[in-house]
């Protein structure tokens, strides 16, 4: 059965975080706040986790979950290399709604979907999201919402949508216009805009100096 918690509230935030932390890390599923949109988390060195998070979204592989950090300094360990790029979009929008991606680290034991040696990262600018992302350390996070659906901007909506197949649910309120997060590519030769979203692609190029197209 979940559990729903109102993190308006001091007291049930707190017992919301740590039972969304022991979620975690029992390999069970939880929804919570962002400054998007509300998102489905796991753990993202917990294969298993990750795939009852694709199943809970109906989703395959083919689609890989992105994952989202507590800290910038969190990336260093995920990564292939931060480039001089990477750095000053991380300085530029994080804590924000900009999801990098870069080549990550061939060490890390993860299995987040058909990523072709990468991963798309995010620091959401959401302090429970925050809370539980230091907490628990990076999780492979993706919109909460079953594919095809409306994302959803609201617990409740969350809810709606993905029921039992998640323990906990964090309700922070309304998360305002459902608007993801842009996605931002670094792993070719020039930056590549994947998708537009809370960021616009001007912000984004003129931070890097470049212009930054779509990808063909």
């Amino acid at each position: 059965m979940s559990a729903v918690y109102d993190c308006s509230n001091p007291d049930t935030r707190a017992d919301g975080l740590r039972a969304a932390a022991s979620a975690v890390r029992s390999s069970r599923l939880v929804v919570l706040p962002t400054d998007t949109v509300y998102g489905i988390g796991a753990d993202a060195f917990d294969a298993g986790a990750v795939r009852s998070l694709l199943q809970a979204k109906h989703r395959g592989p083919d689609m890989p979950v992105g994952v989202l950090v507590g800290s910038w300094s969190t990336v260093d360990g995920l990564v292939l290399g931060v480039s001089s790029q990477a750095r000053a979009l991380i300085e530029a929008f994080w804590p924000g709604d900009l999801s990098i991606v870069l080549p990550h680290a061939p060490s890390l034991a993860w299995d987040l979907g058909t990523t072709k040696g990468t991963v798309m990262l995010r620091m959401p600018l959401h302090p429970v999201a925050i809370e539980l992302l230091r907490e628990v350390g990076p999780m492979a996070v993706s919109s909460a919402n079953v594919s095809g659906r409306p994302p959803a901007a609201t617990a409740a909506e969350a809810e709606e949508q993905l029921g039992s197949s998640v323990s906990v649910y964090l309700d922070g309120g309304p998360s305002g216009e459902p608007v993801p997060s842009t996605i931002v590519d670094l792993t070719g030769e020039a930056p590549l805009m994947l998708r537009e979203g809370a960021v616009s692609a001007e912000a984004v190029s003129e931070v890097l100096g470049v212009e930054v197209g779509p990808r063909q």
